[in-house]
């Protein structure tokens, strides 16, 4: 239960955080920690890469997706009950508002066989300089994560990156985390 606490008043100061940063200053901050992402090898040599569509506070993916979805193999999740379903990306016109407000594909949009999967992108509240995760509560992608067996990228702000943070057994490590200051 102690660690419950911890994690629900880190989630608690991370929002805080974010409320101090203009919606400006954030765009600014996603794209600087997007070019750095390009700049690993792991996203140079994927083909096809998961990855998220932003909600507020998170690094801001749109850009990026619109950048890459023709030169990449790009998806996207749906939520499926408890569970996350990744679809192919095919353009902004197969988009629309899913559970939680986020943009998902439609369901005219592919399933991609999970071993055709080169990487994950992942968003989370918090991150470590262990590559720990700390996401939003609902294990969608601790679950996710615990099926793929590729590289999983985790991307923040510097602010969201932490020397530990609470982890449970459950709680998937990331290969790497890019922040706007560093790859780690």
């Amino acid at each position: 239960m102690e660690l419950h606490k911890a994690k629900q008043a880190l989630r608690e100061d991370m929002a805080s955080l974010k409320r101090s940063y203009t919606k400006t200053a954030l765009l600014e901050l996603s794209a600087k920690i997007t070019e750095r992402l390009e700049e690993t090898g792991l996203f140079r040599q994927a083909s096809c890469i998961a990855l998220y569509h932003a909600l507020p506070g998170e690094v801001q993916t749109a850009a990026f997706i619109e950048k890459w979805h023709l030169k990449k193999r790009l998806l996207l999740p749906v939520v499926k009950g408890n569970d996350l379903q990744l679809l192919l990306y095919a353009g902004k016109e197969s988009l629309k508002a899913g559970a939680f407000g986020i943009l998902e594909p439609t369901e005219t949009c592919q399933p991609v066989a999970e071993n055709e999967i080169d990487l994950v992108i992942v968003p989370g509240v918090a991150f470590d300089r262990g590559r720990n995760r700390l996401g939003r509560g609902k294990g969608f992608y601790d679950r996710l994560l615990s099926t793929l067996d590729v590289p999983k990228i985790g991307i923040c702000y510097d602010f969201q990156l932490k020397d530990t943070i609470p982890v449970e057994p459950f709680d998937r490590k990331m290969d790497l985390i890019v922040t706007e200051k560093e790859i780690i």
